[in-house]
């Protein structure tokens, strides 16, 4: 598997449907959905883009929390860290607390060689999985790239801007930093390395001038400056 400039904002081959094992929360439709017409139909399926999720409400007021994503099929180049992410999300929205609970929810929202591989893991022992965190670490080990960490640290500290907003190049760099976890960097490295890739103009000098202690307060102080010379 192998990450590309901008790869955790693409979206992942497959089947686009988030297929949950409980059939009772309520789904919204949208308007690529035209086949479902009742917001209370807790156990009808749709079709949704990953690229949104959030809260929804329906005309009883009910607040629905809905995670839309697509499945992680162990393809080259998909987005696994994200994916995790989102699926940790969809977890905690529904307040599941229960390890078994969590990789049962988690299992089939796979797809492909991701779910031939879990599935594969289940049928030769039940008890494979014995939490989530194992279930997430056994996923990294057999669908994150190689050196991934390696990798990472490598080319955010290499960065630019470069023809990109500061949006774009906030989140990659973002991206890059949360792949670095078993010898993290610290925060004045983050700040120098993201101050340092921006493109020479205003909002640079600006960083520079102010100085933040920490990558989300450069980050912050990078878009609202850009913003303002819009």
């Amino acid at each position: 598997m192998e990450y590309e400039q901008g790869a955790e904002n693409q979206p992942m081959d497959g089947n686009p449907c988030m297929r949950g094992p409980s059939e009772s929360a309520t789904q919204i439709a949208r308007a690529d959905c035209p086949d479902l017409s009742d917001p209370d139909q807790g156990a009808a399926r749709c079709c949704y883009r990953y690229d949104y999720d959030g809260v929804v409400r329906d005309d009883t007021a009910r607040a629905v929390i809905e995670t839309a994503r697509e499945q992680l099929c162990g393809k080259e180049g998909e987005p696994l860290l994200r994916w995790l992410v989102e699926d940790d999300t969809a977890i905690a929205a529904r307040r599941i607390f229960d390890d078994p609970s969590k990789v049962a929810f988690a299992m089939p929202c796979l797809g492909g060689r991701a779910s031939s591989w879990a599935y594969g893991r289940r049928l030769t022992d039940a008890t494979c999985f014995g939490t989530y965190a194992e279930f997430k670490e056994e996923l990294r080990q057999a669908f994150e790239p190689p050196k991934n960490e390696f990798r990472s640290r490598a080319e955010f500290l290499d960065l630019q801007q470069g023809k990109h907003d500061v949006h774009a190049y906030a989140q990659r760099a973002r991206y890059l930093v949360s792949n670095i976890v078993t010898n993290s960097m610290d925060e004045a490295t983050k700040v120098v390395t993201f101050m340092k890739g921006l493109r020479d103009g205003p909002v640079k000098t600006y960083l520079f001038r102010e100085y933040p202690s920490t990558l989300e307060a450069a980050i912050t102080l990078a878009m609202q400056e850009e913003f303002s010379l819009r």
